[in-house]
């Protein structure tokens, strides 16, 4: 089965996208045919300068080699450097309807009644359908609020294949039951962000053991003083049981069942987190001294993913009607 998913090279990179991706990531490599972008013209929607932009864009591919993904397990590439994807997403909004995009929660949240709003983040899920199907992908790694994405996805290459004949293979959402949505320490109400105002709820792979501690120490919980996993009535201790349950793989109400005070399982929290976090991080600092490294580690990659990318575009272009070059 061919996996694929992405991350956007914008703000460091949190226990969140550790938890709701790159972890499940790292252990999919060898269970199935994997494909791990770091979708760089997607952060574009969004004004970057474009010194931080590729200081970024080297950090989360350092991060994501870091944490354990292998290029010869797994298939990681940057998204800009393959110009079928801005090609496909031109063919596919051409088969993609304004009322579709208008109905994406996210640009409702984020740019709806907004004229000053940039149009590619209007159109940008037409990018992400893109990036997955040219790719012929059977699953697709999501958290809950990118689901409506996938759906969209599908229904866009169920109508082209219906409008032209059978091109892109019809993907699928794999949605995990615990890590894929890991919420603010300081509101559990939201998800963590890398776009949050604050930085106090959210830890990032490369924070010192010092400032995880702080941070988890003062995240909130309730007014009770007991240790139970519920996540509509008690979401701040729900939250922090989720992500011991992702770093240790055990279930989250059996985890509350061995504490009865918040002090000792936030201890024990950040005994964890800090063994976990702390060799990734160096790792990803000595390799960000090294961005020949990392690029070279990226081409192999590249090649594989380009050599699929393009055969799927001009399959679709063919069937379009588009004379090719090579004819």
């Amino acid at each position: 089965m061919r996996v694929l998913s992405g991350i956007q090279p914008t703000g460091n990179v949190h226990i969140g996208n550790y938890l709701g991706a790159i972890k499940t990531w790292v252990d999919s490599q060898d269970t199935s045919d994997a494909f791990f972008t770091v979708v760089d013209l997607h952060a574009i929607t969004m004004p970057q300068e474009p010194n931080a932009l590729r200081r970024s864009v080297l950090e989360t591919l350092s991060t994501l080699f870091a944490a354990g993904l292998d290029p010869t397990r797994c298939t990681i590439f940057l998204q800009s450097q393959i110009g079928a994807h801005a090609e496909l997403t031109w063919l596919l909004q051409c088969t993609t309807t304004m009322g579709e995009l208008n109905r994406m929660t996210q640009f409702k949240d984020k740019g709806k009644n907004n004229e000053g709003v940039r149009a590619g983040l209007f159109t940008y899920p037409t990018l992400m359908a893109a990036d997955i199907l040219l790719y012929q992908t059977d699953s697709v790694p999501v958290g809950d609020d990118q689901k409506q994405h996938i759906e969209l996805c599908r229904d866009i290459a169920i109508r082209f294949n219906n409008s032209y004949g059978e091109v892109f293979r019809i993907p699928n959402p794999a949605i995990q039951s615990v890590g894929s949505r890991i919420m603010d320490l300081l509101d559990p109400t939201k998800k963590m962000s890398k776009s949050s105002t604050s930085q106090a709820g959210i830890i990032y792979l490369n924070d010192s053991p010092n400032e995880i501690k702080k941070k988890i120490s003062r995240a909130v919980t309730d007014t009770e003083n007991s240790v139970v996993y519920d996540p509509s009535k008690r979401p701040g201790i729900s939250n922090l049981l989720d992500i011991f349950s992702s770093l240790t793989g055990q279930a989250p109400a059996a985890i509350a069942e061995n504490y009865n005070q918040y002090g000792k399982l936030k201890a024990d929290l950040t005994e964890i987190m800090v063994n976990v976090l702390a060799p990734i991080a160096s790792r990803a600092h000595e390799l960000l001294q090294d961005p020949t490294e990392v690029m070279r580690l990226t081409e192999i990659g590249h090649q594989k993913a380009s050599k699929i990318a393009y055969e799927t575009l001009d399959r679709a272009k063919t069937a379009m009607g588009f004379v090719l070059r090579h004819q």
